[in-house]
């Protein structure tokens, strides 16, 4: 459900045709699922970098990889130059590019999570958050290419990006409400969460655009391009400032 692994809750019943509304929503649900395990296997006072990889792993497998397929034929059709674009993403075949790819983005999210390291826990539904608030961005705002002639199944029920992302805004605001409710926050602290915040927003709309211009277009495959570089970009941008004492 809300493409994971997860089984179908009890009492609900989302309809698949606007499901891509609720995906930031299941975002933060995996994040605090990671920050659960991260928190755990840290009271057992596992090292560092084997917490990193499982949560990493966490992620992944929640997902059922979807995300990170999307990744490497993205990739792979990025390569593939304008006139195969299309036959590479298709191709269910994994090229260099794609493995390449997928290297790089593991080996950044675990430099940026060992830096983060205490600071881990709140990262990661916030990236995961906005990673799928940029798949509601290319879906508002950009050309489904592989099929010209349907669109994307989302296209067809899209509803305006004031109406399809509002359940994420409403459920990000009451986060940021109660953290500041518990928090008495100073003038340094105050800035950090604007950064991240910011941050986010930023990173939600650039990454999209960038994957936009480089095929012409978005696909079931680049929107999970556009959510892993996303979350992986923001990472990055967190380690910079968020520094342990």
């Amino acid at each position: 459900m809300f493409y994971t692994i997860l089984p179908q809750w009890p009492l609900i019943k989302p309809r698949f045709k606007r499901i891509a509304r609720f995906a930031p929503l299941i975002g933060v649900l995996i994040g605090f699922l990671q920050s659960f395990f991260w928190l755990f296997l840290k009271y057992f006072n596992w090292p560092n970098i084997s917490v990193t990889l499982i949560s990493i792993a966490i992620s992944i497998f929640l997902t059922g990889g979807l995300h990170i397929d999307g990744l490497m034929d993205t990739a792979d059709g990025i390569g593939a130059g304008p006139s195969k674009r299309i036959e590479a993403m298709k191709d269910s075949r994994v090229g260099a590019i794609g493995v390449q790819s997928l290297v790089i983005i593991l080996i950044l999210q675990i430099a940026a999570i060992m830096k983060l390291s205490f600071y881990a826990p709140f990262a990661f539904p916030l990236t995961a958050f906005w990673g799928r608030i940029s798949q509601i961005f290319a879906i508002e705002n950009y050309e489904y290419i592989s099929n010209k002639d349907s669109g994307s199944f989302h296209h067809q029920y899209w509803k305006g990006i004031s109406n399809e992302i509002r359940p994420s805004l409403i459920i990000i605001s009451m986060g940021i409400i109660i953290f500041l409710f518990f928090n008495n926050l100073n003038i340094y602290n105050t800035f950090l969460l604007i950064y991240c915040i910011s941050s986010g927003l930023i990173t939600s709309i650039l990454i999209p655009h960038f994957v936009n211009k480089l095929l012409g277009g978005h696909s079931g495959d680049s929107y999970g391009a556009s959510l892993v570089i996303t979350e992986t970009t923001n990472l990055l941008l967190l380690s910079i400032i968020l520094v342990p004492n």
